[in-house]
């Protein structure tokens, strides 16, 4: 095991992750964008790795935005296959390392047996306390807004932000301390649009696919050089 870039008490505790460039990469080495995907899925295997040896205790991974149903078909058909054989292929693994899956997104578009597969791997996986793996699949940040806000609506709650909180996707879950973009691009892309309100943001050059333990370690020596202030001055 590789020892901390940092002391533990820089080390972010909540990661989130825009996960970019996996077709960019596959298309600069005359790969299909298909297996970009798949060498993208072994680098979260690797960054999974990587946060429970650093003792990060929760990871969110910008999965599949709400707009990438848009995608040609072939495509997001062979996200969802592979995202069902990571599941299967993981979540016994995951278990053993106390690692806990969690949705956030909407259920409507997946097909039954996507769904299952994924409302399956959270269970098996619920009682881990080591690392708290989201998967934000057909997530889209205003429409986790607009469905938090509808329900205080319907059940007649005032709208604070506590209550608010309360109904996101990520309930009970602190707000992310580092943002990470791969890819060089600098946008969030609708992302955690509440919860990122005061994160670090750090945006590498390198694909998805490119993105390893050593590149983590980079992104959080950086990110324990920075001052956060949360709005008051320091």
């Amino acid at each position: 095991m590789k020892e901390a870039p940092i002391p533990s008490e820089q080390i972010p505790v909540h990661l989130a992750i825009i996960m970019d460039g996996n077709g960019r990469w596959a298309e600069s080495k005359g790969l299909t964008r298909s297996e970009g995907h798949v060498a993208g899925a072994l680098s979260v295997k690797k960054i999974v790795q990587r946060c429970v040896e650093l003792g990060i205790k929760y990871l969110t991974l910008y999965s599949f935005s709400t707009e990438n149903w848009s995608r040609p078909e072939s495509e997001v058909d062979a996200l969802m296959e592979l995202l069902m054989l990571q599941l299967a292929q993981e979540v016994q693994e995951l278990t053993k390392q106390g690692i806990c899956l969690r949705h956030y997104g909407s259920r409507e578009h997946f097909a039954p047996e996507v769904l299952q597969a994924i409302d399956t791997a959270c269970e098996v996986t619920k009682d881990g306390d080591v690392l708290t793996i989201g998967l934000a699949l057909d997530y889209s940040g205003r429409s986790e807004l607009l469905h938090a806000i509808k329900s205080l609506v319907r059940d007649g709650a005032e709208v604070n932000q506590e209550l608010l909180e309360s109904r996101l996707y990520t309930a009970g879950v602190p707000d992310p301390d580092l943002l990470i973009r791969t890819a060089g691009e600098y946008r969030v892309s609708n992302f955690l649009l509440w919860q990122i309100a005061y994160s670090e943001i750090y945006v590498t050059e390198q694909c998805w696919p490119e993105f390893d333990g050593d590149s983590l370690d980079l992104a959080i020596v950086d990110f324990a050089k920075r001052t956060r202030k949360f709005g008051a001055v320091k």
